[in-house]
């Protein structure tokens, strides 16, 4: 945070790309509100996005960013292609983007992403109501399937980041024993994860105790661990997230938990051989599910087995509200360059719990795990 990760080459070939699919679909203009997007485009790296960002993409000429006057010298510093036009805190995005582009708009065909978490009703509504479009089209995926496939420079930041996850699942490991307090696990997961350069992630750790396993997004609180403690840390290298998660046993691992263990490492195996470029997103569910169902848990499923990470901002490392899973009925292409949260979870089963993921890079030579924790079960003391 607080700094352009991204070369002049890096920026304008991914404006060129943009611009090359605002033609394929008739765009003569495009409106970005997704942090997510802005930051893939133009660089900026900050806590900003709390307030309304708008990046006007034309199909010629400069690239203009509208958001708070405030944020000034933060888009000097990192922003290097694209204008900035400042609001005072007595008008809105909207205003300033209506002001701008009036009369430039009649007769064109101007995108802009109805999904985004940046782009509130009213304000939607004020930029439609403002400007003098020919038509407005919902150009909600066109960037984020871009961002799909990683470049060189993002994939050595996703490295960097899974390593930064390793050094925060093992302080947290290590800080875990009967007793201990959920906060001081939570503090060394931070810590470690911070001295190895990590920035705040898009959200999470994710660290809870057994009683609680199976609650999909809540994290410490204030009381001690007794039996076994819920890791899913993300580590966050220039905006770039690599997720994973490990189960950590106190004083003694169950015989159920263990047939988990083993059964959840096969089946992420199965997964992780699926992950080939051209299989379908569906593909690489039905190859971890068919491992579940040998194992007589038919009945068993899971939401997705993964999805794609890459850039997060918060509350997300998912990459915006719209989650790119491995589910049973995804088409999704598998890609070289995709990268994942791939996860063999298993709770609630009546048989056991245990889970593992890690962050898992498709690259020229096959899917690579880039964590390097081994995946347990761990036992403390």
């Amino acid at each position: 945070m607080h700094s352009n990760p991204f070369t002049d080459a890096e920026l304008a070939r991914r404006v060129s790309a943009v611009r090359t699919r605002m033609g394929e679909r008739g765009l003569d203009m495009l409106l970005l509100s997704s942090p997510e997007n802005i930051f893939y485009l133009v660089g900026l790296d900050h806590w900003g996005y709390f307030a309304p960002h708008v990046l006007i993409v034309p199909a010629e000429g400069a690239l203009v960013l509208v958001t708070r006057e405030m944020e000034r010298v933060a888009i000097r510093n990192m922003v290097r292609n694209a204008d900035f036009i400042g609001h005072s805190d007595s008008e809105t995005a909207a205003d300033a983007v209506v002001r701008h582009l009036a009369g430039r708009c009649a007769g064109k065909v101007v995108g802009y992403e109805g999904w985004s978490p940046g782009l509130s009703h009213a304000l939607g509504a004020r930029l439609m109501d403002g400007i003098d479009a020919g038509r407005w089209q919902d150009a909600t995926a066109l960037v984020d399937e871009m961002r799909f496939v990683k470049s060189a420079q993002e994939q050595a930041l996703i490295r960097q980041a899974a390593k930064t996850a390793d050094a925060g699942t093992q302080a947290a490991i290590a800080a875990i024993h009967d007793g201990a307090r959920e906060a001081d696990v939570a503090a060394e997961c931070l810590a470690g994860m911070t001295r190895a350069g990590a920035t705040p992630p898009g959200f999470g750790p994710f660290l809870r105790p057994a009683r609680r396993m199976a609650e999909e997004h809540t994290s410490w609180g204030d009381g001690v661990h007794r039996d076994a403690v819920f890791l899913e840390v993300a580590g966050c290298v220039a905006r770039y997230n690599a997720p994973m998660g490990r189960l950590v046993h106190i004083g003694s691992v169950p015989d159920a938990d263990a047939e988990m263990a083993e059964l959840s490492q096969r089946a992420f195996d199965a997964a992780l051989a699926a992950l080939t470029p051209g299989a379908r997103a569906r593909d690489v569910y039905a190859a971890w599910q068919a491992v579940v169902d040998d194992a007589g848990m038919p009945g068993y499923r899971r939401h997705h087995c993964g999805y794609q990470v890459g850039i997060g901002f918060p509350p997300s490392w998912t990459g915006g509200p719209r989650v790119s899973g491995l589910r049973h009925d995804s088409p999704m292409e598998i890609r070289e360059g995709m990268t994942f949260h791939l996860m063999s979870w298993f709770t609630e089963t009546g048989r056991g719990n245990f889970f593992v993921s890690n962050t898992v890079l498709l690259g020229a030579d096959g899917a690579e795990v880039l964590n390097d924790t081994p995946p347990g079960p761990h036992l403390r003391p």
